[in-house]
Order: C-alpha cells, then sequence, then structure tokens
C-alpha cells in the first residue's frame, strides 16, 4: 500500500517549479494559544531565506505535505492534539485521526515527499542517565533529509549524543560556527566536529553523503544569535542543582529558574534555525538543480 500524501497548494507549486522546500515539524502547533502565530513566524523566515515552508502534519490517514492557513489555525485550535512519533505514526494513520509530528516522524514524511531539507530547533539525543536514546537519533540512521538545527537541548548528555551519531555514521556539520551548540545556549562547550562555512560546500558534503550509499541523514548545526542566547553556564547550575534535588522533570526546572526566558529564547532560535535551513536548501538547490 502506499501513504497517502497530500500537498498543499504553495508547496505543490514549488516542487514543480524545482523550488527548494523545508519540512518543519507542527508539533510546534501544540504550544499554546499562540502556536499558530509561532508556525507562521517560523514559516516566514524559511520564505525570507528563498525557499519555500512545510509544516508537517497528520490527518484523516494522510500525510500533509504544508499545512494550509485554514490547517495551521485548526490544529493550534483542537485541543488534544497528539505529538506522533515515529513509533505512534502508523497506527495514527490508520485510525485517521489528526496528529502534530516530532523530528523523527517529519523525517519519514519528508522522505517520502521528497523533500531533502528539514528545520528542527533543537533534535533529540541521548538521556544525562543513558537509559533513553531518542527516536530522533535512530531515524537519523534510516532518513536520507538534511537536518538543519541549533544541537540538543543542556538536559541531555550531549557528549554521548555526538558519539552515538558518529557511531552510526551521520555526519555532523557546524554551518559557520566551531562548537556544537545547545538550543539556546550559543555552545554546549563540546567542539563540533567539522565547520563549513560555505553553503556550496555544504551542499556538496550533503550529496556526497547520499553518493556514498549512506541511507541517513545528515546534520547541520547552527547557533542561535548572542542577543538571544541564555548563558551556559547558568542553565548548567541550574541542571546541577535539579539533578542533585532528584528532580526528573529538568526542562520544567530550567523554565522556572529563567523566569521565562527560555521561552522567549526558544522562540528566537525557531526562527533563526528555519532561516538558516531556507538559506541552505536555496544553496543546495542552486549547487544541484532538479
Amino acid at each position: 500500500m502506499n501513504i497517502p500524501l497530500v500537498y498543499g497548494e504553495e508547496v505543490a507549486e514549488a516542487i514543480t517549479a524545482g523550488q527548494p522546500v523545508v519540512a518543519l515539524p507542527s508539533g510546534v502547533l501544540r504550544s499554546g494559544p499562540d502556536s499558530a502565530e509561532t508556525a507562521r513566524l517560523v514559516e516566514d523566515a524559511v520564505r525570507a531565506s528563498g525557499s519555500v515552508p512545510a509544516t508537517i502534519g497528520i490527518d484523516k490517514g494522510r500525510i500533509l505535505v504544508g499545512l494550509s492557513e485554514t490547517d495551521i489555525e485548526r490544529f493550534a485550535s483542537t485541543p488534544g492534539v497528539p505529538e506522533v512519533g515515529s513509533r505512534d505514526l502508523p497506527v495514527v494513520l490508520a485510525r485517521g485521526t489528526m496528529g502534530a509530528t516530532t523530528v523523527a516522524s517529519s523525517l519519514i514524511a519528508a522522505e517520502l515527499a521528497g523533500l531533502k531539507f528539514l528545520s528542527a530547533a533543537a533534535v533529540g539525543g541521548v538521556h544525562r542517565d543513558a537509559r533513553r536514546v531518542s527516536p530522533d537519533l535512530v531515524q537519523f540512521t534510516r532518513s536520507k533529509v538534511a537536518v538543519v538545527c541549533a544541537g540538543a537541548r543542556s538536559t541531555l548528555d550531549l557528549g554521548l549524543t555526538l558519539e552515538f551519531l558518529e557511531t552510526h555514521g551521520v555526519p555532523v556539520v557546524a554551518y559557520r560556527s566551531d562548537d556544537f551548540p545547545a538550543f539556546y545556549c550559543v555552545s554546549s562547550g563540546l567542539r563540533g566536529p567539522h565547520r563549513v562555512d560555505d553553503p556550496a560546500v555544504l551542499a556538496r558534503a550533503i550529496e556526497s553523503h547520499w553518493a556514498l550509499g549512506n541511507p541517513g541523514s545528515f546534520l547541520v548545526t547552527t547557533p542561535t544569535k548572542p542577543a538571544d542566547a541564555i548563558d551556559g553556564a547558568e542553565i548548567e547550575s541550574v541542571i546541577t542543582a535539579a539533578l542533585a534535588a532528584g528532580t526528573k522533570y529538568l526542562e520544567r526546572a530550567v523554565d522556572r529558574a529563567t523566569e521565562g526566558r527560555s521561552a522567549k529564547a526558544g522562540m528566537a532560535v525557531l526562527i533563526n534555525t528555519a532561516e538558516v535551513a531556507g538559506e541552505l536548501a536555496a544553496a543546495h538547490a542552486k549547487e544541484f538543480p532538479s
């Protein structure tokens, strides 16, 4: 059987015209009453960089590749829309219910739809107790999509996350920076395996990865702008204190300690990452026109 793909009008026109398209997870539409506006800002950042956004959603047994304005409002205003990971995707499709996509499920959809780029503010990783690995990491070994992100959150074990990616042959390139970023922190304190400043070189590296027969993703990191960042030492001190107190929900601890600054910083990461993803997708399309 074939999974039904429904392309939004803007996305369908872009694909026909050979224009670059950037996939976006729809999980942002579950973040509250302002989530529709957030999704629009992220999409506009992709457009401003010369590419077309394709927010991915699940509804009525179909994968929606590019949500319409009506879809965005509907997803944002419908209570209880579940987050659909790669594990959940076949069941939600079979049931015909609505679902907002994670990075992992968006990767699956993007590859099925023939999209080469995906933007995500942060990706999952290895948890600090090393007992759990995010499905994002596993999907990176399977889906041939270039993922542009601001690294992963400091609440994870970023050293082990980079080791996992290395072990599974997933390239990690820091775009115009030296370090692996940590979401709203410019640096995690860990060096990126490679630094590339030229979008054309990056495009060739991505295509070389797949030409070598590798089945998985190519990870590109871009740090948030310094003016929008939160100091990494501050975040680490909060995490250390939370772990010492036996707190399981580290993200909540960070949100409380930063008194709402993390939400504003997170929004900036979403927009900046989408802008860079649009730029890199456009450069790739110029280097490798379809």
